[in-house]
């Protein structure tokens, strides 16, 4: 029997399908999450390993390094933020790589899609409708878009993208941030429950670190207020889940769209319950087009890393 010589890849997370089997046609491709028994393979295969491909959401650790003697690369189908640890990659001489994209504009589509969803019920009235209530009575009344204020949490390229979008309905954008950026046309407020308390609709969109974690806590959420909505395209963990769900069912706040959660892909049953909560599976990057671009960068950085001289 032949023996398959080439290049071994290991997937330690559910990589773009796709991805993985244009990989397959220069690469022997190994799945980690139906691996029999992922120990075993390590002992037996582990040395074999050249190659480890994750995604942006899942990263590596250190502990995924470990038994791949010979691993040299780690390529990650996504950007990674705050996943990839590079310093254990560094210790170790292996290169990462990534796919730059242009995920920005779609995640501040999705955004805007929750903010209209949110403030003008849509989902609930679509489960209105199909339930046959309307014969019933009319649907409650929603809220206008136009002359709120916006509340931006981080005026990265997805916050600014959102302030773009939401200057065309005629609404107010103002931001928070750790400091003032010289370019940006947009009220800056410093104090972010001060933002909150000025805000009708405040979008969690900067960076999810160490310092953003839980950083929309129940004392944020009072300041909103009842007629305040929020929208999270972050993290789940830059908002404190379980303070949101007790200011949701308080009335604390009107409601909520959220794409991101603390425990993906596990969503509290107390959120799923809520009417006023509209919920999406973090689908912000998830485009045929971002897809398409992603692979064709995934595959190229593999090619790139396998194609190097010795």
């Amino acid at each position: 029997m032949a023996v398959d010589q080439r290049p071994a890849l290991l997937a330690i997370a559910p990589v773009y399908p796709p991805a993985l089997a244009e990989a397959e046609a220069f690469c022997t491709v190994h799945r980690r999450w139906l691996l029999p028994d992922t120990a075993a393979f390590l002992r037996e295969r582990g040395a074999g390993i050249r190659v480890l491909a994750t995604t942006g959401l899942r990263g590596f650790t250190a502990a995924d390094l470990q038994d791949l003697p010979n691993l040299a690369h780690v390529a990650c189908f996504g950007m990674g933020h705050g996943t990839l640890d590079l310093d254990a990659a560094q210790v170790r001489g292996i290169t990462v790589s990534n796919t730059p994209d242009w995920t920005d504009e779609a995640v501040a589509d999705v955004a805007l899609g929750l903010m209209i969803g949110t403030m003008r019920r849509l989902c609930e009235a679509d489960r209105f409708v199909r339930a046959g209530r309307w014969t019933d009575g009319p649907f409650p009344m929603g809220t206008d878009l136009r002359g709120k204020t916006i509340g931006l949490v981080g005026l990265g390229a997805i916050g600014r993208a959102v302030a773009r979008r939401v200057e065309a309905f005629g609404m107010k954008v103002a931001w928070h941030g750790p400091s003032r950026k010289a370019d940006a046309p947009w009220t800056y407020i410093d104090d972010l429950a001060a933002l909150a308390t000025a805000a009708d609709c405040l979008v969690v969109c900067c960076a999810s670190t160490p310092a953003t974690r839980r950083l929309v806590d129940a004392r944020i959420l009072a300041a909103l207020g009842p007629g305040g909505f929020l929208v999270n395209v972050s993290r789940g963990a830059v908002v404190d889940q379980a303070a949101l769900i007790r200011a949701l069912a308080a009335g604390t706040i009107a409601g909520a769209g959220l794409e991101v959660f603390e425990d993906e892909p596990h969503v509290p049953a107390e959120l799923r319950a809520m009417e006023q909560v509209v919920l999406v599976p973090h689908i912000g990057s998830s485009t045929r087009e971002i897809r398409a671009h992603r692979q064709a960068t995934f595959i190229a950085n593999v090619r790139a890393f396998l194609d190097r001289p010795a």
